[in-house]
């Protein structure tokens, strides 16, 4: 039975989608099966594994809308052993179309509970915002894995995410799991991203990771050709950070 990953921070630019997209990968090749779910209106994991966003005619929107069954949005990226179910600007209006509906929060776990004997981890990348599609991501994942950036507000929000994560766990998903904190876009040059790393390790010592996320130029560079940092340079930093970050998921689920 699969896993789903929710990769969550209502904060924009900490990392969420090159967690997403470089961490299934990772998974992929490490003989995974792993789908992506591209929750984010912005759709920047989907162009990241190389699919034309304007063309998309079936994605997340659909499943959302319950107008088509998702094995129908499930596309293969450029990555081995991953296939996408693709995000389009469209994602924009689903937050106000699904305000009146019942069970609102629930529209994406009803979706894609039949997938789950179908792949070893589901990934949800979700928008920069605690609304609607992120409270469905919350609501239809086993887990969540936070993104941090080790910059000056870093921990900023981080009260209110794991504030909404509490409200999920007691109203919509009992079961939800903190998988992990994630320390990105390290530079162990500055005295300030130390400072973040040993604060966010004190603070919360268990559920952080043991792999960083270091600053890396090719893992910034990758998503503009349309692919993970494994295809584009498997031998960078961003690569050994991923692949060291889903050793640590696999060995912890199993």
């Amino acid at each position: 039975m699969g896993k789903i990953i929710a990769i969550a921070n209502q904060k924009g630019g900490v990392g969420k989608t090159t967690t997403s997209v470089n961490l299934a990968a990772s998974l992929g090749v490490l003989e995974k099966k792993v789908l992506l779910i591209d929750a984010d209106p912005q759709a920047n994991a989907t162009s990241g594994l190389g699919l034309d966003v304007e063309s998309i005619e079936k994605g997340t929107y659909q499943i959302l809308e319950h107008t088509i069954k998702p094995e129908e949005a499930i596309l293969e990226t450029s990555a081995p052993n991953v296939h996408i179910i693709p995000a389009h600007i469209d994602l924009v209006a689903i937050e106000i179309e699904l305000v009146d509906k019942e069970q609102r929060e629930y529209m994406l776990k009803k979706a894609i509970e039949g997938l789950k004997s179908q792949y070893d981890y589901i990934l949800i990348d979700c928008a920069p915002s605690l609304g609607l599609l992120t409270l469905n991501a919350l609501t239809s994942a086993d887990s969540v894995i936070i993104p941090i950036q080790c910059e000056y507000f870093a921990l900023e929000g981080l009260g209110k995410l794991l504030n909404t994560i509490k409200s999920v766990q007691k109203i919509h998903n009992s079961n939800l799991d903190i998988e992990g904190l994630l320390l990105t876009m390290y530079d162990s040059r500055l005295r300030l991203s130390n400072q973040v790393v040993e604060e966010v390790q004190k603070h919360f010592s268990e559920m952080v990771f043991k792999t960083i996320i270091q600053r890396n130029t090719r893992l910034s560079e990758a998503p503009s050709y349309g692919e993970s940092i494994i295809n584009y340079d498997a031998s960078s930093k961003g690569a050994s950070n991923y692949l060291s970050l889903a050793h640590e998921i696999i060995k912890k689920n199993s």
